[in-house]
């Protein structure tokens, strides 16, 4: 994998479910933004809405993507103990039930791999406008690195981001040079904005940094 595409999301927090009124196809989209297929220019993926059906390979990339991404960024036994198996459920409930305004986009290969994920939605920072959005996530599976699917996912991400935001942010890991390269290359900012989570009970901590962008640019 370049510097050219993410690693993996924007903002360490696990990308959760929320109540809301969506229901129906399964399909964890808003708006006619993404409602229809496209074909990954210059490789064999199509970038589409989840389904309920895709939890388990999202759960997959989900839990790879940081087990690779930030290998020597967070503990290795933190890391090891990540479990796709644990995650699924949880991607089975949030595709169930979208929430209004909240998208799940994926890169799915010919063969029905789905290689990488990203998830938008309304920004949930405290200091947040009603008009600013958030790209929650970018996850790819490491062997998918390097292909063209974190740069179209990111661009099918803003164009959904763009049909109900003009301001757009993300968060991500301070050590993470991989994808901040990334993000500044396409156009994001730093705000200044920093903030310290903690994970498993307060035993991991990690420092996070805010970008901004435009996705109707």
């Amino acid at each position: 994998m370049t510097a050219s595409e993410p690693s993996a999301d924007s903002g360490l927090e696990m990308w959760g479910s929320r109540s809301g009124s969506d229901s129906g196809s399964g399909a964890a989209s808003s708006g006619s933004a993404t409602s229809d297929l496209a074909t990954t220019p210059g490789s064999a993926a199509t970038i589409r809405p989840a389904l309920v059906a895709d939890a388990p390979g999202i759960a997959r990339v989900h839990v790879g993507s940081w087990q690779a991404a930030y290998a020597g960024l967070l503990p290795a036994d933190f890391l090891a103990g990540l479990s796709a198996s644990h995650r699924e459920p949880f991607w089975a409930e949030s595709l169930a039930s979208p929430a209004q305004g909240h998208t799940v986009l994926v890169a799915e290969t010919p063969d029905g791999t789905i290689a990488g994920f990203a998830a938008t939605g309304p920004s949930r920072d405290d200091d947040a406008t009603p008009d600013t959005g958030e790209l929650a996530a970018i996850y790819l599976l490491p062997e998918c690195w390097s292909q063209g699917f974190g740069r179209a996912l990111h661009a099918r991400a803003l164009t959904a981001l763009a049909g109900d935001f003009p301001t757009a942010t993300l968060w991500v890991l301070a050590g993470n040079t991989r994808a901040r390269t990334f993000y500044e290359r396409t156009g994001w900012t730093l705000d200044g904005r920093t903030k310290v989570e903690s994970l498993a009970n307060g035993t991991v901590t990690i420092e996070e940094v805010r970008y901004r962008t435009s996705p109707r640019r």
